[in-house]
């Protein structure tokens, strides 16, 4: 346990780019205790969790989490169609929890040595979705990490189950058009195919998933506000997310 706190702790300084100084001279903590915490061998009091909680601008529960002193849904994981924002937000709320932004897709890729599109040609949805649940069952079982995941997730009632007990929740929503134009901008002109057709799907797609959607911990409209306000209100909302 005082060895998660530990990582926790110092991935947390790193994140920040600080030194063990830097964090000793901001906290009033020595550097050879803090040191003694980030191995694991120290057993830091209440009143130094929160002051390294407060210099790092956390919640107290999110310094905790993952250490099994609390929570047992110590990971964030962001949901939402292709274009919702999660490549994007995902990163700098990691940097702010100080844990790692992991993208599933990318995991299932690196799992099977396949692009997601020649799973579905080769393999079809039914892999897909078997090697979806593996990669998750994985990642929940790792330290905590802010997890992008793909937007049909919600649609297995077993990973989404999963998910749900792992990890606080974050759906971030975006207007049709706004999925849209920013998988286009991406580079993406795949959906210029067949423009109308395509586009009818995606809003059919989006109301059939919306009830799971909302089913989330938190959710944030991206379409009405700046990155730096969706990062701010995704982090404000699992504040007030219960981790258990």
């Amino acid at each position: 346990m005082l060895t998660r706190l530990g990582a926790r702790v110092r991935a947390l300084r790193n994140a920040r780019d600080w030194s063990r100084r830097d964090l000793a001279r901001r906290t009033g903590i020595s550097e050879r205790f803090l040191a003694d915490v980030e191995a694991g061998t120290a057993n830091p009091s209440l009143l130094r969790l929160a002051t390294l909680a407060e210099v790092f601008e956390i919640e107290l529960v999110d310094l905790l989490a993952g250490s099994g002193l609390v929570g047992t849904r110590p990971h964030v994981a962001l949901l939402g169609l292709r274009g919702a924002g999660k490549s994007t937000v995902g990163p700098l709320l990691a940097q702010r929890l100080g844990c790692p932004f992991v993208e599933l897709d990318a995991c299932i890729e690196a799992s099977t040595g396949l692009r997601l599109g020649e799973i579905f040609q080769l393999h079809g949805e039914s892999y897909y979705r078997d090697t979806e649940r593996a990669a998750l069952v994985r990642q929940l079982a790792g330290e905590p990490c802010v997890l992008a995941v793909g937007g049909g997730i919600v649609t297995d009632p077993q990973s989404f189950t999963l998910l749900r007990r792992g990890a606080r929740t974050v759906w971030l929503r975006a207007a049709p058009e706004d999925h849209w134009q920013r998988v286009i901008q991406q580079g993406d002109l795949r959906p210029m195919a067949d423009n109308e057709q395509a586009f009818a799907d995606l809003r059919r797609i989006l109301a059939e998933r919306e009830a799971l959607y909302r089913q989330a911990d938190v959710v944030v409209d991206t379409s009405t506000h700046t990155l730096e306000q969706v990062v701010d209100a995704v982090h404000g909302g699992l504040a007030g997310a219960p981790s258990t």
